[in-house]
């Protein structure tokens, strides 16, 4: 069990300082060579499903430090939960044991996540395949159901207008399927969502009763119940799998996972003053 270090309280320490500021700049390079060149650098870095074609290996661990282009809150709210929870954490274990930690609950993430689209992936090659092997409109409403993006309601459209067997519109709905599925394939995925996300379930576990004031919420809440139904919602909206979700869901839930089994290794306790 570690024991909070002795010496002073550390509000900006050395790990949580140089990991803000990594994210920051790269997330002002991120915006700056899509602005200035169309060069979107998630593109290269973001970590894509391994039945891509671009997928490679280092991108395990240059997705942890990107962000969404044009979302500012995106890497704020992350970075700003990754000093308010983990600078405590950095300060109770030291630099290298919190670098480790934070790094293997975002491989955890990404393990995570890349097991997830292999299954979704699986799941939309089978549909698709019925469609090419049966292409009627009900097969195809199974897609359009599912996924439910705006160009596929128009092949709807004409599915309903058109002969059931115009070889036209065969063709176009069979090439547009293959298209979406490999569109689907290869989304990168980007953000320290899923170390952040471990070190809220390690702050929570160790730190059960503590108190937060979360905006809007009007009255203080306990750690514990903030983080037990953050992860509830997650494990909601994952299996809910809206469509129009472009968020990793059981990316959040694999960095908590990894981050309970590496506290639970090292024999960490919920802290008794807590």
């Amino acid at each position: 069990m570690s024991e909070m270090r002795p010496g002073k309280f550390q509000y900006l320490p050395l790990v949580i300082k140089y990991l803000l500021i990594i994210n920051v700049v790269v997330w002002l390079a991120q915006v700056a060579l899509l602005q200035m060149y169309g060069f979107k650098l998630s593109d290269y870095l973001g970590l894509r499903y391994w039945g891509s074609e671009y997928f490679r290996p280092h991108q395990f661990i240059t997705h942890l430090f990107l962000h969404d282009e044009s979302n500012f809150l995106h890497v704020f709210s992350n970075m700003f939960a990754l000093w308010m929870f983990g600078s405590t954490l950095e300060n109770r274990w030291g630099p290298k044991r919190f670098l480790n930690f934070y790094l293997i609950c975002g491989l955890g993430a990404a393990l995570c996540h890349e097991s997830v689209l292999t299954y979704e992936n699986m799941q939309l090659s089978k549909l698709a395949q019925a469609f090419y092997d049966h292409p009627t409109l009900d097969n195809f409403r199974v897609i359009v159901d599912k996924y439910g993006i705006d160009e596929m309601q128009s092949f709807v459209d004409a599915w309903q207008r058109l002969p059931a067997d115009s070889d036209q519109l065969v063709w176009q709905t069979k090439h547009f399927v293959s298209v979406f599925v490999e569109q689907i394939k290869n989304i990168p995925t980007v953000g320290a969502s899923g170390a952040v996300f471990g070190v809220l379930l390690a702050f929570g576990y160790l730190y059960p009763n503590q108190q937060l004031f979360i905006i809007p919420i009007p009255f203080p809440i306990r750690v514990k119940y903030f983080i037990g139904g953050y992860i509830l919602w997650e494990l909601y909206v994952g299996f809910k799998n809206q469509a129009g979700d472009n968020v990793a869901h059981f990316a959040h839930l694999g960095g908590a996972l990894f981050a309970y089994i590496l506290l639970k290794i090292w024999g960490e306790r919920s802290d008794p003053r807590s």
